[in-house]
């Protein structure tokens, strides 16, 4: 059904169809329309951050930013959905159009900018669902003007804390000037610091919400012994690996769009962030999980990431390429490489790789 619809979404401006994707996708749940939504796949529960999440295949922040569409997103198969970013006060984000294809590559470059309806909207929408079910993670930002950036944390995790299963501290979009800078050490410890008091303070009326850092693939390695010895040492539930790059591979044949400023994500995006899986799991030595980002569009990518050191996987762009049943190939596949192999889970292969792709040539830039 989606190769029929792609022609004419890829007609449209790209933000314009990734709003009209969302309706389509509502409107689909709503009516119960079957071939939109998930085939019957054996479950492959696993206990992460300690949240028991249905499968492994989530839906990466970014898509629903404002927290509309989480229920028509579980019935496409997610074992879990991110939200957001958030920020305190909403945000228009940055000038249109910020949103541009890369067919050829099956690539996307954004530069929206923590474009939201700003937290207390999106409370509104988390309360009104509450006991609806399913791991609804909230991606919290700063704004774009915020004179304590740091403080826009604390407050989004007082926020949230009663209604958001983990949350994702988003130091890492390149698209809001000087956020990435939060990733050195000392600013680091500073606000994971603040963060980590802040939810251990409103557990005993909230409950528990795992804190999850999301990085940039674009770290140094010696960058990246500081991001996650400051992690282990304020002792955070898990990091997401990894955000979009600034990078742009020489192999990227539409030269003029390939210049856009902003992010790239999608399948270029795959060795590099596959890479930082592994270098960030060698260095995490066990300490806490991670989840795997960027250019996964096949059960074979999934697989890769995990084994790169990835216990969870989130997807976003590919599903522009590939339409929503890719969620269920992903989680067919999966389930196929578990039978085939004898496994009952995949925490058994989780790492497996990670000593050999850390150990390759750099993937070119």
């Amino acid at each position: 059904m989606y190769s029929l619809a792609r022609p004419f979404l890829f007609s449209l401006d790209a933000e314009r169809a990734h709003g009209l994707g969302l309706s389509a996708l509502d409107l689909a749940y709503r009516t119960g329309t079957t071939p939109l939504l998930a085939a019957r796949i054996a479950p492959m529960p696993s206990t992460v951050f300690g949240l028991t999440f249905p499968n492994p295949v989530g839906l990466a922040a970014g898509l629903d930013k404002n927290g509309e569409h989480i229920d028509a997103l579980f019935a496409l198969g997610f074992g879990f959905v991110e939200i957001g970013t958030i920020t305190p006060r909403p945000q228009a984000g940055n000038p249109q159009p910020r949103l541009f294809r890369l067919p050829a590559h099956n690539a996307i470059i954004n530069r929206m900018g923590f474009n939201n309806d700003g937290a207390e909207a999106v409370l509104r929408r988390l309360v009104a669902r509450a006991g609806g079910g399913g791991i609804v993670g909230v991606n919290v930002g700063a704004n774009k003007d915020s004179e304590d950036r740091t403080a826009d944390y604390v407050k989004l995790i007082e926020t949230f804390a009663p209604v958001a299963s983990y949350f994702t501290v988003n130091v890492s979009s390149p698209n809001t000037p000087g956020l990435r800078n939060l990733q050195q050490s000392a600013a680091l410890d500073d606000l994971l610091a603040r963060v980590i008091d802040t939810r251990e303070r409103v557990r005993r009326n909230a409950g528990d919400s795992p804190v999850l850092l999301k990085i940039a693939p674009d770290l140094s390695l010696a960058e990246l012994d500081d991001v996650v010895h400051v992690a282990r040492s304020r002792r955070v539930d898990g990091m997401i690996v990894a955000n979009t790059t600034l990078a742009r591979p020489s192999t990227l044949r539409e030269e003029n769009r390939a210049k856009e400023q902003g992010g790239l994500s999608g399948r270029p995006l795959f060795r590099l962030s596959t890479r930082m899986v592994a270098e960030t799991y060698v260095r995490v030595e066990g300490a806490f999980p991670l989840i795997g980002v960027g250019g996964i569009d096949s059960g074979g990518a999934a697989l890769t990431k995990i084994r790169a050191g990835a216990s969870l996987i989130q997807l976003y762009s590919s599903l522009v390429y590939k339409g929503v049943g890719l969620v269920d190939d992903i989680k067919r596949d999966l389930s196929s490489t578990l039978l085939r192999t004898g496994r009952d889970s995949l925490s058994e292969i989780v790492g497996a790789d990670a000593a050999t792709i850390t150990a390759e040539d750099w993937p070119v830039r």
